[in-house]
């Protein structure tokens, strides 16, 4: 059973899925592809639904250790085929197994790697908004993530130290202090290396494929084919090439848990798949799609693969969720705590319609945000007063309380604040933590920090970036006496609701509603309002880029008292970037 820890709680936010032992595994063998299909809404005469490929990561920063290894095998009866270059000319290899190891190739001379990192975020959805945001200033940005989610100044067209320095200067006078450059000397660079008949191969590429399309990594099986890649890290990502229904079947047992519902399976496969084709995005820095790791789905290959999560993905093959002709942002978590939250409520960007605040209770009346929002404080607390009523009733978080030390709290603001560099970083004790905003839903949007130092505001999910004791943004947070001097500030508790970021599906309410003999369609419709179920289309939208307007702090120059600034004794005049970068090529013409 895996677990993961409260702070790395992925934008579906933690799903079910780590609360059971799959006891029933199918076999590992079956080939890519190999299941039959059966739609729920397919017509006759229609062609086979699209099954596309997809590029998964599965190991994603192989070589960051100089003793990471993997051992990747064939099947009984099948063997491995290895395809990688050599002075410039293809080769190929067949072995049944193969240790793949990190070799260290020494560089003629010290180089400085480095990027500028722009902002760091909890979740891609944050740091997605804050690139658009910054895109629509006319800055040339990518999103990356080496531990934490970050914008980086595209290193393309910053590509220099001069300019990544001028980048920096130019983003301090709009207001953003807390960018710097990431910088690191390296005397060796990692290679991968492996063996054939007493012959050491040390190469940056290799693709692996069998002809039974399974191949065993270490533990784990996986449909499709493999492929070792550089990352945008100096290490290296193994890449799982598969089709997409191959893909579900090593997510949907891992995320709705083997215990789940048979409908409650359905509608979590569909989600699975929607959310999957609308993501590819994600480590396009990369050079693949998707994470096998909460930060996208859980995703454990052909391992766990279970007869009822197969039924669930032949029954709904190809079958996705859709508004406006468009995949939508299936986003889903554990528990919500007895609401739903919007979008908004947890991320900066554009609202989706169809992820809104609502009541997760059926058919139980329990509350009415109309008349009754949970915006005000007394309010929201008589909310989590509620202890029953809920489709997630009996469910360990539907209601929680955490208590946390001052310690703890302190060291979590602390590593928080020295990742973003912010001059706060250096405070010696935590004050006083105040809600200041609520949402609609209940969910905090502002979230005061008091220290000796001064008092910094956290936004929607930066609070759980910040702090490990809140399981959710549903939460209020009382200070704590010292047991031993009751006049001193021993910590604070959190008392609250939910687990995840609570936005679209519940799955431990999926479950409820799948026990009161709802189908998927009903179940995705009272957690996706005006939304379509229908089969993938080429015609379909999966992800359309909606523009944003730049935010307020990015709009904000300040122009008072500047004259110009300097770096290594060269004066610069105060001018855009763009004008910037061209005068001083003049002077190096």
């Amino acid at each position: 059973m895996a677990f993961v820890d409260r702070q790395t709680l992925f934008p579906q936010g933690m799903t079910l899925g780590y609360f059971f032992r799959f006891q029933n595994r199918a076999m590992e063998c079956v080939a890519a592809g190999a299941l039959v299909s059966t739609g729920i809404i397919a017509m006759p005469g229609l062609a086979a639904p699209l099954n596309p490929e997809i590029k998964v990561g599965i190991e994603q920063r192989f070589g960051q250790q100089p003793k990471d290894r993997l051992v990747l095998q064939a099947q009984p009866g099948d063997r491995l085929t290895l395809k990688f270059w050599t002075s410039g000319k293809p080769v190929t290899a067949v072995v049944e197994k193969l240790q793949v190891d990190i070799a260290q190739e020494p560089l003629s001379a010290p180089r400085e790697d480095e990027r500028l990192v722009i902002s760091t975020h909890r979740s891609y959805e944050s740091a997605e908004t804050s690139a658009k945001q910054w895109r629509a200033k006319g800055y040339e940005v990518e999103i990356a993530q080496p531990e934490n989610w970050q914008v980086w100044a595209k290193r393309d067209r910053y590509d220099s130290t001069v300019s990544r320095l001028l980048l920096q200067e130019d983003l301090k006078s709009k207001g953003l202090t807390t960018s710097y450059i990431d910088r690191k000397t390296l005397t060796a660079r990692p290679t991968l290396s492996w063996e054939i008949n007493g012959y050491r191969y040390n190469r940056r590429e290799l693709e692996i494929t069998a002809a039974q399309n399974v191949i065993q990594v270490g533990n784990q099986s996986f449909g499709g084919r493999l492929r070792f890649q550089p990352n945008a890290y100096g290490s290296y990502t193994l890449v799982n090439q598969v089709p997409v229904e191959t893909y579900l079947r090593g997510v949907v047992p891992h995320e709705i848990g083997s215990q789940a519902p048979e409908t409650a399976v359905q509608a979590q496969t569909i989600l699975a798949r929607t959310y999957a084709l609308r993501n590819l995005r994600r480590f396009k820095v990369d050079g693949y799609e998707l994470c096998a790791t909460t930060q996208c789905q859980v995703y454990e290959g052909l391992s766990g693969a279970t007869p009822v999560s197969d039924r669930a993905i032949a029954t709904t093959t190809g079958q996705v969720l859709t508004y406006g002709n468009e995949l939508i942002d299936a986003l889903y978590s554990s528990t919500t705590g007895g609401v739903t939250a919007a979008f908004e409520d947890v991320w900066e960007g554009t609202p989706r319609p169809y992820l809104k605040a609502k009541i997760d209770a059926y058919p139980n009346r329990i509350w009415d945000l109309n008349t009754r929002n949970l915006s005000e404080e007394k309010t929201f607390r008589a909310f989590i007063g509620l202890q029953k009523g809920f489709n997630e009733d009996g469910w360990d978080y539907l209601r929680w309380k955490v208590a946390a030390p001052l310690k703890q709290v302190n060291q979590n603001l602390r590593e928080f604040l020295k990742k973003q560099q912010h001059p706060l970083t250096a405070f010696s004790t935590i004050q006083n933590l105040q809600v200041v905003e609520r949402s609609r839903s209940g969910r905090v949007q502002r979230l005061r920090v008091t220290t000796d130092l001064g008092a910094i505001d956290l936004a929607k999910d930066e609070i759980l970036r910040a702090f490990e004791a809140p399981n959710s943004l549903l939460f209020y947070v009382e200070p704590v006496a010292d047991a031993k001097n009751p006049k001193v500030l021993g910590g604070f508790t959190f008392v609250g609701g939910g687990l995840g970021h609570a936005v679209g599906l519940s799955q431990a309410g999926s479950y409820a509603l799948s026990k009161q003999g709802w189908s998927a369609a009903k179940i995705l419709s009272f957690y996706y309002p005006n939304t379509s179920l229908q089969p993938l289309s080429s015609t379909m939208a999966f992800w359309k880029d909606t523009a944003l307007s730049p935010s307020p702090s990015i709009q904000q120059a300040k122009t008072e008292g500047e004259e110009g600034f300097q770096i290594f004794g060269w004066k610069f005049p105060k001018l855009g970037l763009g004008s910037i970068l061209e005068w001083f090529q003049s002077l190096t013409a």
